[in-house]
């Protein structure tokens, strides 16, 4: 009777065998037929109702019909599995004849472009770069550039105060004074970076822009030295045809003071639209160092001279690229940063 049993369960099993078709179905006829509470496992708890004698008989017949269906599941379980990971392999597989994707390359934003050809102009004349604190003692952003608390070019550079000693710096000056200090001459730099200023967010105005300064201090400097290099910087910048203008102005810390200006390299001078038919494009200021400051950082005015300038990289980089709006320089559209 249990032999009969058995040789039902084998034939049942082979025919469940052929049916399945994926991994988990074929999980689900082995538990069906060899688990816990298998149908063969449910045969074989009969054994003790035998006799001696048909014990070794029926308990080998269980053994081969158990060994031959884990056989068989074995040997579907390694077709399944390569069916499975033939699928999975044209399901996955590369059309290489489709165009790939580009990538997109990053690039200097114009700020930095223009920043980085007045770096290398200085430094090619044998300046080094000099940095210094943003945030600055009110000593160094005013007091030693000849600029007392009374004094009333601080209304044209009110800034962030933290403290009524401490504040974030509106000029890259307060770097020449920290050079000069710990320097003795000669001294040759140049001091660009970030500065900041109460203004008024418009098409030319920004309360965060930056700054480039020049600092020389040497035996016999002249005003001849200081049109010289702003010359080479020029040239440098906007083409071989420009040239520089200086004329005079006034600031606390330079003595005699000038006025800044190039030849406009849209119309060559000839006056148009950009330079308000003038012919001249003002870009900074600039002048000899006052004998004040120089005393002041410990150098003998007697002995050395010295001359300063100073420009905003912003406008500098809109008259670069006839950009109208300072704002567009730091909104970050990259509409607007890939016409670059």
């Amino acid at each position: 009777m249990i032999k009969k049993q058995l040789e039902e369960v084998k034939e049942k099993a082979l025919e469940a065998l052929s049916h399945a078709d994926i991994l988990d179905s074929l999980e689900q006829v082995r538990v069906r037929f060899l688990g816990k509470k298998g149908e063969v496992t449910a045969i074989l708890s009969q054994m003790g109702k035998l006799s001696p004698e048909e014990r070794p008989v029926i308990g080998q017949k269980a053994n081969e019909v158990r060994g031959l269906i884990e056989k068989k599941i074995a040997e579907r379980k390694e077709e399944l599995s390569k069916a499975a990971a033939e699928q999975k392999l044209k399901s996955e597989k590369l059309d290489i004849t489709l165009p790939g994707k580009r990538s997109r390359i990053g690039k200097k934003h114009p700020v930095s472009v223009v920043l980085d050809e007045i770096k290398d102009a200085f430094v090619s004349m044998g300046y080094s770069i000099a940095d210094g604190p943003e945030v600055e003692y009110d000593y160094y952003n005013f007091e030693a550039l000849n600029i007392p608390k009374s004094h009333p070019a601080r209304d044209t550079q009110d800034t962030f105060y933290f403290s009524p000693e401490m504040l974030l710096r509106t000029q890259t000056s307060s770097v020449q004074i920290r050079t000069m200090e710990k320097r003795k001459p000669p001294i040759k730099i140049l001091a660009p970076g970030r500065v900041y200023r109460i203004d008024e967010i418009d098409a030319t105005h920004s309360p965060v822009f930056h700054q480039i300064e020049g600092l020389v201090v040497d035996k016999g400097i002249t005003m001849a030295h200081l049109k010289g290099a702003l010359d080479s910087m020029a040239k440098k910048l906007f083409g071989e045809n420009v040239t520089t203008r200086i004329r005079p102005d006034y600031f606390p810390f330079t003595e005699p003071s000038a006025e800044i200006s190039v030849s406009c390299f849209m119309c060559g001078g000839e006056g148009c639209p950009f330079c308000k038919n003038e012919g001249w494009v003002e870009i900074g200021g600039a002048g000899m160092v006052n004998p004040k400051v120089l005393e002041g950082c410990g150098i003998d005015s007697s002995e050395y001279t010295g001359f300063a300038f100073g420009m905003g990289l912003e406008r500098l980089v809109m008259r670069r690229y006839r950009i109208t709006d300072i704002r567009m320089l730091f909104e970050n559209d990259v509409r607007f940063l890939n016409n670059f």
